[in-house]
């Protein structure tokens, strides 16, 4: 298929999606660069002229240096009547505002020049819209580089980026619109994928004959002194997501306390390694870490867990004690937020977020397993596969998100899924069930707590 005509099907799929979401306006201003992405902003601004748009086009770069189909989409547009307009960063933005600045080939901080126009952008307070990928952006990782462009629907092209839904994208994308651009799908086919969108696999109806024993014993092993709340919320979300059977081994002094008000769960109080190994031999699934601590008793926990071959979930401060002791394994589902997949990687929380489809693939490679690095567009990864998860909002940036977490993979384990379908729909359901509260009662003040009843039904759906 000839560049140009890819081109000017990207300037008019773009086009499109702006009319169909803005349909009153009809001023715009265009923001081009120097490379391909310049090339379909000049053929937005060539149709939107055409359409009767006053269209203003601010040229960051000299587009008589422009090249190839680019430099005809310019001279396509200044045949249709356009002018170009010199770049004034007090300039004064009307109607919908495209960026065409950079595109998918960054791959290097910002220059000034082109930080000016964005922040220009940024503070114009118009709508905006994205080609291809916000500029300023990585479209593979999703880490913005310097500085990037806040755009209320991003139009991507031939394929998604993988950099579009995870990291810093959820805050710089907005709506995210795909055209093919009617590349046929056997081309496509032929395309190494990077990732994949992370989809809900429902669960099977349950045979009628059904009893606790089939669903999974799980055991639970955390909660320390002034942590007993995380080792609760774990097992009865572990509840919630059908396990058959939920024990909690956790410290005397508030084993007790545990169950009351949830007298489903069995709670232990465990002091020393050896009283672990006959609540060990009951379960068959084991979620280590939630409130765990890193005291003598945390340490005395670990060594024990890690002599079990059971299969399990680690959690919390489960992972910085498996980073002090690395241990590989296959049967266990790895859950660290960037922190704790900074200590388990040997490096900063900012290099994990700078490229956080590597840093998952390196904890995958290191611990075996399944890993999913939380975080906006949480990441989910096995020996062969990376999953990119969409449900979610920030109302989850509060204290137990990850213990409701552990638990509903653990339940989900323990019901016989694997450790990557587990991982993927407890997931996908744990951001579906915020998302379900905050279309109800909003995002700020939502508990992990409230998700609790949300499980239940999506489970069931």
């Amino acid at each position: 298929m000839p560049g140009l005509q890819l081109m000017r099907s990207a300037g008019l799929a773009a086009f499109n999606a702006l009319q169909q979401h803005w349909t009153d306006v009809y001023r715009m201003s265009v923001f081009c660069g120097a490379g391909n992405n310049a090339g379909d902003g000049y053929v937005v601004a060539r149709l939107a002229l055409q359409s009767g748009f006053n269209v203003v086009v601010y040229a960051i770069a000299d587009p008589e240096a422009l090249r190839g189909d680019a430099l005809v989409s310019y001279r396509d547009f200044l045949q249709a009547g356009g002018k170009i307009q010199a770049f004034n960063s007090a300039a004064n933005l009307a109607g919908v505002v495209v960026d065409a600045l950079l595109g998918t080939g960054l791959n290097r901080q910002v220059s000034a020049e082109y930080a000016a126009a964005i922040a220009l952008i940024n503070r114009s307070g118009c709508p905006v819209l994205a080609l291809d990928v916000p500029s300023g952006l990585h479209a593979d990782s999703g880490c913005v580089l310097g500085s990037a462009v806040k755009a209320d629907i991003t139009v991507t092209f031939i394929g998604l980026k993988s950099g579009l839904f995870t990291g810093d994208a959820a805050e710089y994308c907005g709506d995210i619109v795909c055209s093919s651009l009617h590349v046929p799908d056997s081309v496509l086919a032929k395309l190494p994928v990077a990732a994949e969108l992370l989809t809900k696999t429902p669960l099977l109806p349950r045979p009628r004959t059904a009893h606790k024993g089939h669903f999974g014993h799980v055991l639970l092993i955390g909660g320390n002194l002034g942590y007993s709340g995380a080792i609760r919320m774990a097992g009865e979300a572990a509840l919630r997501s059908g396990a058959g059977l939920v024990s909690i081994a956790t410290r005397s002094s508030h084993s007790f306390a545990l169950n009351i008000g949830r007298p489903e769960l069995m709670c232990h109080g465990v002091e020393q390694p050896g009283q672990l190994q006959a609540l060990l031999k009951k379960a068959n699934l084991v979620i280590f870490g939630p409130g765990l601590g890193q005291d003598e008793w945390a340490r005395a926990m670990f060594s024990a867990f890690l002599e079990s071959d059971k299969a399990c979930v680690v959690d919390a401060d489960g992972l910085n004690w498996l980073a002090k002791h690395a241990t590989r394994r296959d049967n266990w589902v790895l859950t660290p937020h960037p922190g704790e997949a900074a200590r388990l990687l040997g490096c900063s929380s900012a290099d994990v977020c700078a490229d956080r489809y590597a840093a998952v693939k390196k904890i995958q490679d290191q611990y075996g397993g399944v890993c999913v690095l939380k975080g906006a567009g949480s990441l989910i990864a096995d020996a062969k596969n990376i999953f990119v998860d969409t449900t979610g909002n920030p109302g989850m940036a509060s204290g137990g998100m990850g213990d409701v977490l552990s638990g509903m993979i653990g339940a989900l384990l323990a019901q016989g899924l694997s450790s990557m379908e587990a991982a993927k729909l407890a997931v996908y359901v744990h951001g579906e069930a915020a998302d379900a509260i905050a279309a109800e009662s909003g995002e700020r003040g939502m508990l992990a707590s409230d998700l609790l009843p949300k499980i239940r039904e999506l489970m069931n759906s």
